[in-house]
């Protein structure tokens, strides 16, 4: 992750003030010492690009002044050098969030159990004309047709919430996020959703 915007040391409180607790659902979820280690240390190990380096707080402090939403935001969406999501197409939003609470207090926060920011701006539609439609509209490759409830249901068993991890991490032929990495989880959530609603209803979590 390069040029996210963090901070460090002297607002480290807040930091702690975000952590919630822990859902079973997140379990599975890597800490942000370990999506730093192998992601962004890649950049951030040696300020390649210009990212800030790990141990600069006064780099990371400079660009905390405009919270932890934002860089998170920048984090999932990518900017200037940095691509969305690191580069790594499969990190959640939750996985994006921790790193940068991880990078910006210099290790010394806990891991947050609800990501700081999960951009959303675009709707279900739009991420389904742009995206999904190029597999979804046919079942290309075997993907559940938008307008069939009949390919829908059996994927439905267990709720909204895993097949939304599933688009998000990538399933069979389906990359994750459809291959488009600047997609954040709740755009990913708004065009599943959408396309059980063309299928005919949309089931509560």
């Amino acid at each position: 992750m390069k040029n996210v915007k963090t901070f460090c040391g002297a607002v480290l409180f807040p930091l702690s003030v975000l952590v919630v607790s822990s859902g079973s659902a997140l379990a599975a979820e890597r800490s942000g010492k370990e999506v730093v280690e192998a992601v962004c240390a890649g950049c951030h190990a040696s300020g390649k690009d210009g990212a800030p380096k790990f141990d600069d707080k006064a780099a990371w402090a400079q660009r905390a002044s405009k919270g932890l939403d934002k860089l998170t935001q920048n984090a999932i969406t990518g900017v200037r050098n940095m691509p969305a999501h690191g580069g790594q197409a499969a990190l959640s939003d939750l996985e994006m969030s921790r790193a940068v609470g991880y990078m910006v207090s210099s290790g010394h926060a806990a891991d947050t159990n609800k990501a700081y920011s999960s951009p959303k701006t675009r709707s279900g539609d739009q991420v389904v004309q742009e995206r999904c439609q190029e597999c979804h509209a046919t079942g290309k490759n075997g993907a559940p047709k938008l307008g069939e409830m009949a390919d829908w249901k059996p994927r439905l068993k267990n709720g909204v919430d895993p097949l939304v991890k599933s688009a998000i991490s990538g399933h069979n032929a389906m990359p994750a996020r459809g291959g488009l990495a600047n997609l954040s989880h709740a755009e990913m959530k708004a065009a599943v959703e959408y396309m059980l609603s063309r299928a005919g209803s949309a089931p509560s979590k």
